[in-house]
């Protein structure tokens, strides 16, 4: 039997599996240094906000969603509408297959349509990898291309624990002295 994966625009309808995604990170790893679960309606108002401008993408695999990924501001400021920070999460027995490739260069390719040109990722890195987070995240990124850019030492404090904090960078197009807008994300299909 054949699998059928989908990388689909996200709806609010699918925040709850969203959040089930989510919530295996805030309470066992470091990936994400939030200490405690948002409620389902603080992570759709969060979804509304980036939908905004940005994409919000899922992963289905047979019809259920396995992943997700969206960009949002990088900065917050007109200066660097040009760049964005990125985030993908993927069910957490759904890793090492494919699904998040496949998922971050469909949102990459999103953005350079929009004119983004610079891609970041804001990692939590262990000194000495443990069962709250390793360098499988940093890993993945130099995978698709991404560089390290900055370190922040002991900046994340979670299970009683200092992280570290890496930046990751992808350039996905042309710098230019005369660059055209940025354009918000269309959610026509």
């Amino acid at each position: 039997m054949e699998t059928s994966i989908t990388v689909r625009n996200a709806k609010l309808s699918d925040a709850p599996r969203i959040l089930e995604i989510y919530t295996y990170y805030v309470e066992n790893t470091v990936i994400t240094f939030e200490y405690d679960v948002p409620s389902l309606e603080e992570f759709e108002n969060r979804m509304i906000d980036i939908m905004k401008k940005y994409p919000y993408l899922v992963i289905e695999r047979d019809g259920r969603i396995e992943g997700y990924a969206y960009a949002h501001a990088f900065v917050g400021r007109a200066a660097y509408d040009w760049a964005s920070e990125l985030t993908i999460y993927l069910d957490h027995n759904a890793k090492k297959c494919g699904l998040g490739r496949k998922l971050y260069e469909a949102l990459a390719e999103r953005l350079k349509d929009m004119g983004v040109l610079n891609l970041y990722a804001c990692i939590g890195y262990p000194k000495v990898e443990d069962e709250y987070l390793n360098k499988n995240s940093a890993q993945f990124h130099e995978h698709l291309g991404f560089r390290l850019c900055g370190t922040f030492e002991n900046c994340g404090y979670k299970f009683n624990r200092w992280y570290d904090m890496i930046w990751m960078e992808k350039i996905i197009g042309e710098h230019t002295d005369d660059q055209a807008p940025v354009k918000p994300y269309s959610y026509t299909e």
